[in-house]
């Protein structure tokens, strides 16, 4: 009899946690039909609580409890500075607070990995969203499963965590090291070009990083 009460509380509970996701959904979905599905808008801090809750629940408990196996030096935080610089810039600045114009336009927008809601994060999950990405956001999955890339997701944990603490010289490395776009790679030519004797370039524009 008691195990029967203990079943029927605990289908109760699933039922009613069910019925909050469905409300939750149904919600969410009305905002969405009221007010389009811009890119541009900033999510709701109802729509950022559940993003947060299913990122959380979707990571599994296992991988959560992992504790980086890297130990920490200064010849991974050099590597996995490099890797940061060419794999995780783009979006989240060299600085990882996500203030470029990619990570700015993105839905939802790149967070800024400074701040408590990424740095509260544990090793293990930190690792899981680097390797498996995060859907219906624009945070790819980089990891193949290999020895070297798990060592690669587990260096950039480490640099994550180093993201508050970085010195201006590390910046300065860092954007000398920050992949060139094709627009660049054109001005710089025309630049090359000019100063062999050819003809001046057509514009110039100031990039902003």
């Amino acid at each position: 009899m008691m195990d029967q009460r203990n079943m029927s509380t605990r289908t109760k509970i699933e039922l009613l946690g069910l019925a909050t996701v469905l409300l939750g959904c149904a919600l969410a979905c009305l905002l969405l039909m009221r007010g389009g599905f811009s890119a541009r808008d900033t999510p709701s801090p109802f729509e950022a609580f559940i993003a947060r809750r299913m990122r959380h629940l979707a990571v599994p408990r296992g991988d959560r409890d992992l504790k980086n196996p890297v130990p920490l030096s200064p010849e991974v935080l050099t590597d996995a500075r490099a890797h940061f610089t060419d794999h995780c810039a783009t979006c989240h600045g060299n600085d990882g607070r996500g203030l470029t114009p990619i990570g700015q336009g993105l839905y939802p927008k790149a967070p800024d990995m400074q701040l408590e809601s990424t740095q509260s994060l544990t090793d293990g999950e930190l690792f899981y969203i680097i390797r498996d990405g995060v859907r219906l956001t624009g945070m790819p999955a980089w990891g193949s499963g290999t020895p070297e890339d798990d060592l690669d997701s587990w260096k950039l944990v480490h640099f994550i965590r180093h993201l508050s603490s970085l010195s201006q010289q590390e910046l300065e490395e860092m954007k000398s090291l920050n992949p060139i776009s094709r627009r660049e790679l054109e001005e710089e030519q025309e630049i090359d070009r000019f100063l062999e004797g050819g003809e001046p370039p057509s514009q110039v524009s100031h990039h902003e990083h």
